[in-house]
C-alpha cells in the first residue's frame, strides 16, 4: 500500500470500509420499498372488494324493493274435538 498516492489509499479503505454500511442501507430502502408497494396492493384489492361487496348490496336492495311482498303463512287453528 505504500506504492501508491496517499488519496487514492485513503478512497480505497473509504471504499472498501463503506461498502457494508451502503449495503445494509441499500438492503433497508430495498425492504421498505418492498413494503409500500405490498401495501398499496393491498389497499387496491381492499378496494376492489369494498366496491363490488356494495355494489351487490344495491342490487339486493333494489331487487327486494322490485320483488312482490312475500305473503306469511297464517297460522292454523286448532280445533279441539
Amino acid at each position: 500500500m505504500a506504492d501508491g498516492n496517499p488519496s487514492q489509499t485513503r478512497e480505497r479503505a473509504t471504499r472498501l470500509f463503506k461498502k457494508p454500511i451502503d449495503a445494509w442501507e441499500e438492503r433497508t430502502q430495498m425492504v421498505k420499498r418492498e413494503a409500500e408497494a405490498e401495501r398499496v396492493a393491498v389497499d387496491k384489492k381492499t378496494a376492489r372488494l369494498k366496491a363490488l361487496r356494495l355494489e351487490k348490496e344495491a342490487a339486493e336492495r333494489e331487487a327486494a324493493l322490485l320483488a312482490p311482498p312475500v305473503a306469511k303463512p297464517r297460522p292454523r287453528k286448532i280445533v279441539k274435538a
